[in-house]
């Protein structure tokens, strides 16, 4: 099965080194190019607009979901193929999770950690099979991806769950391998609530 539509999480502001923004571009243009859908968090802002805004300008689809709050904060992008204001986080990250794929992280706060984290959970209790990427931009998430390594060791989080979240340096590699994914994440290691009770 083809990757035909991809989520990003990503932040509402651009961070201070100019390769998030690059990364971002390259992201919208790749999508675009591949006639890959893009589906995010409907700001027109920092990294979230700059993907979404990339994608449009190169013909590409883009669906944004934004929550009534966050409609002025982050300034809804009006600009997309589909817009979609709903009334909570919940039905923002439940619409954006059902109209995707795969799922990719770029640099980003706490709204991008809770997103890439409610996903992974979902993924680990058996919700859904869909790969789950990390862009690692200039070693933006080294730190996270050794602290999850010292979960693993200290045993609060499974060896399976830690090893299907895919970790990418660049664009190109992480539709790669975003794309050999879908539909091949091995159900074998993905815990069960039955499993155990560590993610």
């Amino acid at each position: 099965m083809p990757l035909q539509t991809l989520c990003v999480f990503c932040a509402s502001a651009m961070g201070a080194q100019p390769e998030y923004r690059e990364a971002a571009e390259s992201l919208g243009h790749a999508l675009a190019e591949r006639r890959i859908g893009l589906v995010y968090g409907g700001a027109r802002v920092g990294l979230m607009g700059a993907v979404a805004d990339t994608a449009m300008r190169h013909g590409g689809t883009v669906v944004g979901v934004i929550p009534r709050v966050l409609v002025d904060r982050e300034v809804s992008n009006h600009g997309l193929t589909e817009l979609h204001v709903v009334d909570t986080m919940h039905t923002r990250k439940a619409l954006m999770a059902e109209r995707a794929d795969a799922f990719l992280i770029l640099p980003g706060g706490y709204g991008t950690f809770e997103e890439m984290f409610e996903i992974l959970t979902w993924q680990s209790i058996g919700l859904h099979t869909k790969p789950v990427c990390l862009l690692n931009v200039r070693g933006f998430y080294d730190g996270l991806l050794a602290f999850l390594d010292t979960c693993v060791h200290e045993g609060v989080l499974r060896p399976a769950a830690r090893a299907n979240l895919l970790v990418a340096q660049t664009v190109e590699t992480a539709l790669q391998m975003l794309a050999d994914g879908v539909g091949q994440v091995d159900a074998e290691r993905v815990a069960t609530v039955n499993g155990g009770p560590h993610l």
